[in-house]
C-alpha cells in the first residue's frame, strides 16, 4: 500500500506540475486539460495518506503529504472560477429578456456518420447561427438540408478535419476566409447585420497539441492570441466561437481572455464540459462561444450528444451596451509575451 503511495503520488504530482513548464510541446500542454480529474485524484490521495499510520510517516512522507495538500489548493483556486460560487464574468439576462441572438457550436467529428442526430438537434433548438467543424463534404451535402431556414451561409468542407460550415437566419455582410497561421486551416471572419446592430463574428478551430495532429502548441495559441488581438481591436460587438483545442483555464486561454478584452460565460456559472462526450470521467471544456463587453447571458447549455467525441454547446445573449462585466487586464509583459507568441506560430 505505500509503495502504491509513493508511485500515484509522485506521478500525480508531476501531472500537476507540468503545465507550469512555459513550453509548447505537447507532452507538457496535453497535462493542462485534466485540472478537476487531478484535483479528485490529489484528495483522494490525501485521504489515503491519512490512513496510514501517524506513527509510522516519515519525514519523506509529511513532505509528499504536505505537496499534495499545496497542489490541492492550488487546482482549487483554479477550479473555483469555473463553479457557480464564483462571480459571473459575463453577468446575466433578466428573465424578461429577449434574446438578442442564439449561437451553436459543435465539433460533429469528419468520421462520424450520424447526421440525424445533429440536423435533429438544430432544428429542434433552431438558433440563429450555428457553426459545424471537422466537416467534409458529406457532412455539407447533409446540412445543406437546413438552407429551407437558414438563407445565408458559409461552406468550406475539408477532408483534413478543419472543415468548416457556417449557417445564419441572420444576414451576413464582410465576410472572409482566412489562413491565419496554416495554409489548410481555415477561420471566419463575418458581421451578422441585426439592422441596428452588427455583430461580428470569428469561427476558428485551431489545431490541438497531440500527436498525430501538431507536437506543439505553437500554432494553436499564435492563432487564438492572433484572433484575441483583432477581436480587441474591433471594439465593437463580437463573438469569437469554435473548437479552440484549449481547456478554459489554460495559461493560453487567460492570456487570451487579457488581451482581448472578451468574456467567458462559463466563468461563475460551470466547466461546460464538451469533450470527449465517450468518455464521462475524461471531460474538460474544449468548445467555447467568448463574447465581447456587449453581451449579457440568458442561457448557456451543453447540449446532448450527436456521435462525435463532442457535446455541441449554445448561448442566448443579449446586447447590452450598458452592461459592465469584468475584464481581465494584460500587464506590459503579457502583451509583449502575446505578440512573441503569435509570430512564433506565424514563423513555426
Amino acid at each position: 500500500m505505500k509503495v502504491a503511495l509513493y508511485v500515484f503520488s509522485i506521478l500525480i504530482i508531476g501531472a500537476t506540475l507540468m503545465p507550469l513548464v512555459k513550453k509548447d510541446y505537447w507532452t507538457f500542454r496535453v497535462f493542462d486539460y485534466p485540472r478537476f480529474q487531478k484535483l479528485i485524484l490529489i484528495s483522494t490521495l490525501i485521504i489515503l495518506w491519512f490512513f496510514e499510520d501517524y506513527n509510522e510517516l516519515q519525514k519523506v512522507d509529511f513532505a509528499i503529504l504536505t505537496i499534495l495538500i499545496l497542489l490541492f489548493f492550488y487546482l482549487l483556486k483554479q477550479i473555483i472560477p469555473y463553479s457557480p460560487f464564483s462571480t459571473k464574468m459575463v453577468k446575466s439576462a433578466y428573465k424578461k429578456d429577449k434574446p438578442t441572438l442564439s449561437l451553436l457550436t459543435g465539433n460533429v467529428y469528419q468520421y462520424n456518420r450520424d447526421y440525424a442526430k445533429c440536423l435533429g438537434l438544430i432544428e429542434k433548438i433552431s438558433p440563429d447561427v450555428f457553426m459545424l467543424v471537422e466537416t467534409d463534404q458529406a457532412w455539407a451535402d447533409e446540412v445543406a438540408k437546413l438552407k429551407k431556414d437558414y438563407d445565408y451561409h458559409i461552406e468550406l468542407p475539408l477532408d483534413n478535419t478543419y472543415g468548416l460550415l457556417f449557417y445564419s437566419k441572420i444576414p451576413l455582410k464582410n465576410t472572409s476566409i482566412n489562413y491565419l497561421i496554416n495554409e489548410d486551416i481555415p477561420s471566419i471572419f463575418t458581421d451578422l447585420d441585426l439592422g441596428d446592430q452588427v455583430v461580428r463574428i470569428y469561427g476558428i478551430h485551431p489545431t490541438p497539441p497531440v500527436p498525430g495532429e501538431n507536437t506543439h502548441s505553437t500554432e494553436r495559441d499564435a492563432e487564438i492570441l492572433l484572433v484575441g488581438e483583432k477581436a480587441k481591436a474591433y471594439g465593437k460587438p463580437c463573438i469569437i466561437m469554435g473548437d479552440l483545442n484549449d481547456v478554459a483555464w489554460s495559461y493560453t486561454t487567460e492570456l487570451f481572455l487579457k488581451i482581448s478584452g472578451m468574456g467567458d460565460p462559463r466563468r461563475g456559472r460551470g466547466m461546460y464540459n464538451t469533450f470527449h462526450a465517450k468518455y464521462p470521467m475524461l471531460r474538460w471544456p474544449l468548445d467555447h462561444i467568448f463574447v465581447s463587453n456587449h453581451f449579457k447571458v440568458k442561457k448557456l447549455k451543453v447540449q446532448p450528444g450527436i456521435g462525435s467525441d463532442h457535446f455541441p454547446i449554445s448561448i442566448e445573449l443579449v446586447l447590452d451596451k450598458t452592461v459592465e462585466n469584468e475584464e481581465l487586464k494584460a500587464d506590459q509583459e503579457e502583451k509583449i509575451e502575446a505578440k512573441e507568441k503569435i509570430i512564433s506560430g506565424i514563423e513555426f
